[in-house]
């Protein structure tokens, strides 16, 4: 289907495509069994200046949008979502700063990631705050000339990877959510430690770690903004970057829908190939077109959200809920087009219906989307009464 990309959207996208069939395709395995992050690949990322794709041209990215950002994710992910995430996650860690943080702030931090030199991270949930993100309990405590932040941040992508992290975390305890500030922490500040590496069902060449605070002292120029506003920051950074992994959702469905189409061609069973099988035809057939629905979805709230537009909080969870509920369903079925070699690891299948699962979790679980989606009905049914 064509999608109206423009000539640099068209590069972009095959770029992308490039890079992970001739790096990220064969060493996909061996990462995902050794749990290995992918630091070569990340270079190799940054020397095709992908990493300039979500940055304006002032802080020497390519002043590319939400769609273009989803446009290399989507590739990446089509042959490994983990690698995918990784480089995802450095955009995500990037957003509160590029639209609340200082001229002095983007300048010092966003060339450097542009470049691919630096990766970011976006620190929210700890071990009392997940999908409930108001129950934070880290704090930064104000003294002279900066804060000390003491607490525990949970299941964070690119931790101990990334060299700069942001971190929503309690300056005033006593307002709960409303005491919350966003913080600017880099890798190597005295007090600022990296805990337990998760072992994880899929994804697993990603880095998931534990951060941890001591006394940690940063200047109080690494405060985001204003004090008080770190909970609203976190929501609206979720609402730009949530298509970003529907884009992660859609790569993953498509790649399982390739593998198993390839997989039915050359599959001989009762004389023919089973593609030839009814009951093959219509499962392929039912994937295809949940694939490019929840593709359609995706680009569509990437272009709202590049077009300017000030309220996409149900038309970006939309497309992380739809697009990922997508992925586990192509990806469950690839497996069973495949049958019991669907099982085996020798095929890559197992892998991504793995991978697909996080989708359905990671920046706001489906069902607590659902509840925000329905929230938002209720407004807009107000607003028109």
């Amino acid at each position: 289907m064509e999608y109206l990309l423009s000539e640099q959207q068209k590069t972009i996208q095959g770029l992308a495509r490039r890079i992970a069939e001739e790096r990220i395709l064969p060493v996909r395995a061996e990462l995902d069994e050794k749990e290995e992050f992918p630091w070569a690949i990340m270079k190799d990322l940054a020397e095709s200046d992908l990493f300039r794709v979500f940055l304006p041209e002032a802080y020497e990215g390519l002043g590319g949008g939400c769609l273009d950002l989803c446009l290399v994710v989507e590739e990446i992910s089509r042959v490994c979502s983990a690698v995918a995430i990784s480089y995802a996650a450095t955009a995500l860690g990037s957003f509160a700063l590029l639209e609340y943080g200082t001229e002095e702030q983007k300048r010092k931090y966003l060339p450097d990631i542009a470049a691919g030199k630096k990766l970011a991270a976006f620190a929210l949930t700890e071990p009392t705050a997940g999908s409930d993100a108001g129950a934070i309990k880290t704090t930064a405590k104000k003294v002279d000339g900066g804060y000390v932040l003491n607490g525990t941040k949970q299941f964070i992508t690119n931790g101990g990877e990334a060299e700069l992290y942001t971190l929503i975390i309690l300056t005033d305890p006593s307002r709960g959510a409303r005491g919350a500030s966003a913080v600017l922490v880099e890798k190597g500040t005295p007090g600022f430690l990296f805990g337990k590496k998760e072992k994880k069902m899929g994804i697993r060449a990603s880095a998931t770690r534990e951060l941890v605070f001591q006394n940690c002292l940063i200047p109080e120029q690494n405060l985001i903004g204003r004090e008080g506003m770190g909970f609203l920051m976190a929501m609206k950074v979720f609402d730009r970057s949530r298509p970003g992994i529907a884009a992660q959702a859609v790569g993953l469905a498509q790649g399982a829908l390739d593998t198993a189409v390839d997989y039915a061609r050359q599959r001989i069973q009762f004389g023919h190939p089973i593609i030839a099988l009814p009951v093959i035809q219509d499962k392929l057939a039912d994937m295809a077109i949940q694939v490019e629905a929840a593709r359609a979805l995706t680009y569509a709230v990437a272009r709202t959200i590049d077009s300017g537009a000030k309220n996409f909080t149900a038309e970006s969870s939309m497309s992380k809920v739809f697009a990922s509920d997508t992925a586990m369903k192509v990806t469950t079925e690839a497996v069973q087009v495949m049958g019991g070699a669907g099982y085996m690891r020798d095929y890559p299948i197992e892998k991504m219906m793995r991978d697909a699962k996080i989708t359905q979790i990671y920046e706001g679980t489906n069902e607590v989307l659902r509840g925000t989606i329905a929230a938002e009905l209720r407004k807009r049914k107000t607003k028109r009464e």
